[in-house]
């Protein structure tokens, strides 16, 4: 096959230090470099104009790979750091694996400053002062609840980045009493990360909602999309309250039980709400008799009765699990998200 019209993919270590990947990411960006792939990358070549590419399964569990252009990232982090109010010479810390563009993301960001992240990934001493930082709901949850080390660290950032999957209002509040500056941010690979912050839309990036579905049309968008119009569908409900979208959650995040549709994700922010120091995963498994069945996966100490009443007494009795399991952590999928598919597959059957 001729590959002389795509550009190599050099697949990158998680492990890879930080100085040697800020190389290979400028030169990526500059494309003189090689295209740089970070997570479950299979491809040996890509398309000319694709300085990253991202493996991921997303919440389907299904691979795929993103490639993205070094031109949608750079306006992907000047336009996160024009919202944050970045100036020269500030500092990201970096806290994510590098299997996730939120964590390219972060180097994209610094290096319009002017600067180079600071690497925590495997830090266990007192961290030092940086003015941003990005995180998952899951390492702010820990944050809230021991990790004092990365409490304080978030405590000294101007502003702290929280995507990759939901963040419950009581965490988020919980963030605030304790003096973290949360920013929630909406976006996936497909946009080259966080493309509405706090509910707004960053610039260079249009957002609309048809029929309950979120569409992104932008410069910031993958190379390898199928687009309409420049409209990228995505598979997330939300609806605009003022001039604010609010995410509502997947589509496929609806089950139907007894006949009736019923919203994990609605679910999980019922119980958190109301257990802000407990982890809750709601999940489904096909049932002969509910057609799908609600679960709930727990992690920490909780009263099921408790449960139980605070689901029904919220949403109705057909809310009610069939089955409440105490679990050591939550399984993910990809960074923050909960891998439902999985939990659905093995507690079951314990």
């Amino acid at each position: 096959m001729d590959n002389s019209s795509q550009r190599k993919i050099l697949r990158v270590s998680p492990a890879c230090e930080t100085p040697q990947l800020a190389r290979d990411i400028t030169a990526a960006l500059a494309g003189n470099g090689p295209t740089l792939g970070f997570g479950e990358v299979n491809s040996e070549f890509g398309p000319m104009q694709a300085a990253v590419v991202i493996g991921t399964s997303g919440t389907t569990g299904t691979p795929k790979e993103i490639f993205l252009s070094s031109h949608a990232l750079v306006a992907s982090a000047r336009a996160s750091n024009a919202f944050l109010g970045a100036k020269a010479g500030d500092t990201w810390s970096l806290l994510l694996p590098l299997t996730h563009v939120a964590a390219v993301n972060v180097f994209v960001r610094a290096f319009e400053l002017g600067t180079i992240p600071v690497d925590l990934r495997n830090y266990s001493d007192a961290y030092p002062r940086v003015d941003f930082t990005a995180i998952v709901p899951t390492q702010l949850f820990r944050a809230l609840n021991g990790d004092d080390h990365l409490l304080k660290h978030l405590q000294g950032a101007q502003k702290v980045l929280v995507g990759g999957a939901a963040l419950s209002n009581a965490i988020r509040n919980q963030a605030t009493a304790a003096g973290v500056n949360v920013v929630t941010t909406y976006g996936m690979s497909e946009t080259s990360g966080g493309c509405v912050y706090n509910g707004e839309i960053l610039e260079g990036t249009e957002v609309e909602v048809r029929g309950g579905s979120i569409f992104i049309r932008g410069n910031v968008l993958a190379l390898n999309l199928d687009l309409t119009d420049g409209w990228f569908e995505t598979n997330d409900l939300g609806e605009f309250v003022g001039d604010k979208l609010v995410v509502i959650g997947r589509a496929d995040d609806v089950i139907i039980s007894g006949g009736e549709n019923l919203s994990l994700n609605n679910v999980e922010n019922i119980l958190n709400e109301s257990f802000p120091d407990i982890q809750f995963a709601a999940f489904c498994v096909e049932d002969p008799q509910w057609g799908q069945s609600l679960h709930i996966a727990v992690v920490g100490e909780i009263d099921r009765d408790s449960v139980i009443s605070l689901l029904e007494r919220k949403i109705g009795a057909f809310a009610k699990p069939k089955g409440i399991h105490s679990v050591n952590s939550l399984p993910l999928l990809g960074i923050g998200k909960v891998d439902r598919k999985r939990l659905a597959q093995e507690i079951p059957n314990e």
